[in-house]
């Protein structure tokens, strides 16, 4: 009798291991077939896809990296430019600032530049897509209602003029306020100092394959007007399939390497601004839903936007639709007098 038992026992665990492998396997091939066909940014196919994938661009990573993101504010007045550091960014969003000139929020996480700035300051709308990413967040000062929304909640701040100074320096060659830098690990290091917690919780985008096709209206120019001071524009590069960054009307460079800046995937989305008082401070819609356009591999998507799950989203039908592996840049447009006076494409 006890020989039938364990008969029994031993074939029901046999049963159960084998169905726990057939379980694990097709996790595995679901996980392989989702994994996005990538290539490097010059448009090479590497030799080893790696399974590890950065999770702001969706590019293959050597390791898995649980690094908490990091958020430097970059100014964009004429006397800033060129920058440094935005062309290592996962992530940038442009937005206006008071004065119609527009400010850069340049998200880190797979990359640690050396040299990122200038450095300027903060808003409350900046803060509220900040938080979203769980980011720490560099700035050199900022609006009263940005400094008291920082100090009364749950942020980690790493303002340069009340918070850790250590993380910045002033840049001799320029004048001030256009000549303030700092770099991932200082801010990571200080931000460790100040007892904030390192491993953050990460946006989780959709990628598609690197040879899946684009459904869309012709899009390999576009034209944003911000204001009277301030424009930006991107042209399709199909030879890296990705876009080249202009600045009004001239090439967007990296001070560090010369280089323009590229972008795989251009999201442009009107949103309600308002001007809150003389001084020109705006308070702008982070939420939505509103209209945009997705610019993918030359093509023009029309798109409604909405954030969700701590990041501004494309959806079609109420679907999100999802970025190409690499650099996003989302730009963000006044709704008034339409979102066809900001934004043209062809």
């Amino acid at each position: 009798m006890r020989k039938k038992v364990w008969a029994a026992s031993l074939l029901a665990l046999s049963l159960s291991f084998t169905s726990a492998c057939g379980l694990l396997d097709k996790l595995e091939n679901k996980r392989q077939q989702n994994m996005p066909n990538i290539e490097t940014a010059t448009g090479a196919v590497p030799e080893s896809v790696s399974k590890y994938v950065a999770p702001l661009t969706g590019l293959p990573v050597e390791s898995e990296n649980k690094d908490r993101v990091v958020m430097v504010m970059v100014n964009n007045h004429s006397k800033a430019r060129p920058q440094s550091g935005l062309d290592q960014a996962d992530m940038v969003y442009e937005m206006l600032e008071e004065g119609l000139i527009t400010r850069f929020m340049a998200f880190y996480q797979s990359k640690s530049p050396k040299v990122v700035g200038p450095v300027r300051s903060i808003r409350p709308y900046n803060i509220e897509i900040g938080q979203g990413f769980d980011a720490i967040m560099s700035h050199a000062g900022g609006s009263v209602a940005a400094l008291s929304m920082l100090r009364s909640g749950d942020y980690a701040d790493m303002d340069e003029i009340y918070t850790y100074p250590k993380a910045y320096w002033r840049d001799k060659s320029r004048k001030a306020p256009h000549n303030l830098y700092t770099n991932i690990e200082k801010l990571r290091k200080g931000a460790e100092e100040k007892g904030y917690n390192l491993g953050g919780d990460i946006p989780v985008f959709l990628f598609k394959k690197e040879d899946e096709s684009v459904e869309g209206e012709p899009g390999t120019k576009i034209s944003i007007r911000y204001s009277k001071r301030n424009t930006a524009g991107y042209e399709y590069d199909p030879a890296t399939k990705q876009y080249k960054r202009f600045t009004a009307g001239k090439p967007h460079l990296d001070k560090e390497t010369g280089k323009q800046l590229l972008a795989t995937n251009v999201l442009v989305i009107a949103a309600h601004h308002r001007v809150l008082d003389g001084e020109g401070r705006l308070e702008i819609d982070t939420e939505g839903p509103g209209e945009g356009y997705l610019f993918q591999r030359g093509k023009a998507i029309k798109i409604t936007w909405e954030r969700k799950d701590g990041a501004i989203r494309a959806y079609q039908n109420g679907v999100e639709v999802p970025l190409y592996p690499g650099t996003t840049w989302v730009n963000v447009v006044p709704t008034t007098p339409s979102f066809s006076e900001h934004m043209t494409f062809e």
